[in-house]
């Protein structure tokens, strides 16, 4: 079982659509993700939890967790978007960043783009490393 770890800054946007999508597309038993933020925010961002809805995923109740050394260490890629060198190296762990733009306060629109791209980029790594 593979652990892949989405991280960005508040864990309110970005990592929560990718784990969520990730978690739709891969196969349960050969791989998960979960998502973490370097400054944790208190809720998953309202435009993110409508955007998400519009694609059947709930994660209204998806609660935004710290990103550390030690629940990176558990994961097997660690992928970044946004977090910078506040995004721990976890040696052993394969990683990639992925510029995205941070969803919080954008109109839905500009949300929905947002979220088209991570799921392309979830599908894309999904098939490449043989999850489905």
């Amino acid at each position: 079982m593979i652990t892949v770890l989405f991280a960005c800054v508040h864990n309110a946007g970005r990592s929560q659509i990718a784990a969520a999508l990730f978690n739709r597309y891969a196969d349960p038993t050969k791989a998960r993700a979960i998502s973490a933020g370097t400054q944790p925010a208190a809720r998953v961002h309202p435009e993110v939890v409508d955007a998400m809805r519009s694609r059947g995923i709930d994660v209204s109740r998806a609660t935004p967790q710290k990103l550390t050394a030690e629940l990176a260490s558990g994961a097997g890629w660690l992928i970044t978007m946004g977090c910078g060198d506040e995004c721990p190296v976890v040696p052993g762990t394969k990683r990639d960043d992925w510029p995205i733009l941070d969803p919080k306060g954008q109109p839905a629109g500009t949300v929905t783009a947002i979220a088209d791209d991570i799921d392309a980029r979830v599908r894309a790594f999904v098939a490449a490393e043989h999850l489905a």
